[in-house]
C-alpha cells in the first residue's frame, strides 16, 4: 500500500526528515511513534502530498504524492494535527460539504451513525466535546471512501472515555478492510491498535516492529525512552 525509501526533507538548515525507509501493508494499522520534533509530522505530510521531499521515493498506492496529488486524495483520507472548522456549522453540514468535493463519497449519515454522532447530528461544531471533534475529524477523513487513512495525533487532548471510544472506532474501521497510519505519543494506543510501529528519532527510523516485540522483555514505553535517548 505504502512504500517510502530513503525519504529526506529540511527546513533551511534544519534537518527534518534524514534517510526515512517503511513500508505499509494493506489492511493494517502503522503506527509513528517519536518525541516531539523528531519528524513524525514530516514524513506524513510529504506522503499526502502536503509537503514535497527533497530526496527518496514514495508510493502510494502506485502514485507518487509530490505529482500526483489528485490522485492521492482521492484515495487517503487525512486527519492532520491542527485541523478545525468554523463553530456553527453543524456535523451533518460538515461531512455534507467535504462529500460534494468527492465523485463517489459516503453516506453522510450512515457515517454519522458509524461515528456514533447520530445524537449529535444537528449540533454546531463549536459546541461538541473533545471526543465528538475528534470523530468528526475521523469522518471528514472517511467521506471519500479512502483505502488509506493517515491519522496525527489522533486523541491528544482527549479524556480516557474519549480516546477509548476513538479507539473502538479504529477498530471497527480497520475490519472494515481501512489501512491506517497512526502517528501518536501514546505507548497504551500504541499496544492497542497497532500492528507494527516505527520509532522515529532525529529524522531517522530506529526501530521498526510489532509493539510486543520492540517491548520485550519489558514495557513499551521504558523501550522507546531507551530509543530515543541521545
Amino acid at each position: 500500500m505504502i512504500e517510502i525509501e530513503h525519504l529526506h526533507k529540511r527546513y533551511g538548515d534544519v534537518v527534518a526528515v534524514d534517510d526515512v525507509s517503511f513500508t505499509v501493508a494493506a489492511n493494517e494499522i502503522f503506527g509513528i511513534i517519536g518525541v516531539n520534533g523528531a519528524g513524525k509530522t514530516t514524513t506524513v505530510e510529504c506522503l499526502t502530498g502536503v509537503r514535497t521531499p527533497d530526496r527518496g521515493r514514495i508510493d502510494v498506492l502506485g502514485f507518487d504524492p509530490a505529482t500526483q496529488r489528485d490522485a492521492i486524495r482521492t484515495r487517503v483520507g487525512v486527519q492532520l494535527q491542527a485541523s478545525a472548522l468554523p463553530d456553527r456549522l453543524s456535523v451533518h453540514e460538515a461531512l455534507d460539504l467535504y462529500a460534494s468535493f468527492y465523485p463517489d463519497p459516503r453516506d453522510p449519515d450512515e457515517l454519522i451513525e458509524l461515528l456514533n454522532l447520530s445524537h449529535r447530528r444537528d449540533a454546531r461544531y463549536g459546541k461538541l466535546s473533545g471526543g465528538e471533534k475528534q470523530r468528526v475529524s475521523v469522518g471528514l477523513a472517511l467521506i471519500g471512501k479512502p483505502r488509506i487513512a493517515v491519522l496525527d495525533e489522533l486523541t491528544t487532548g482527549l479524556d480516557p472515555h474519549a480516546r477509548r471510544d476513538v479507539w473502538s472506532l479504529i477498530e471497527r474501521l480497520k475490519d472494515d478492510g481501512l489501512t491506517v497510519v497512526l502517528v501518536t505519543h501514546f505507548m497504551d494506543e500504541v499496544e492497542r491498535l497497532c500492528d507494527r510501529v516505527a520509532v522515529i528519532h532525529a529524522g531517522r527510523v530506529k526501530a521498526l516492529d510489532t509493539p510486543t516485540t520492540l517491548a520485550r522483555p519489558g514495557h513499551l514505553e521504558d523501550a522507546f525512552v531507551e530509543l530515543t535517548t541521545a
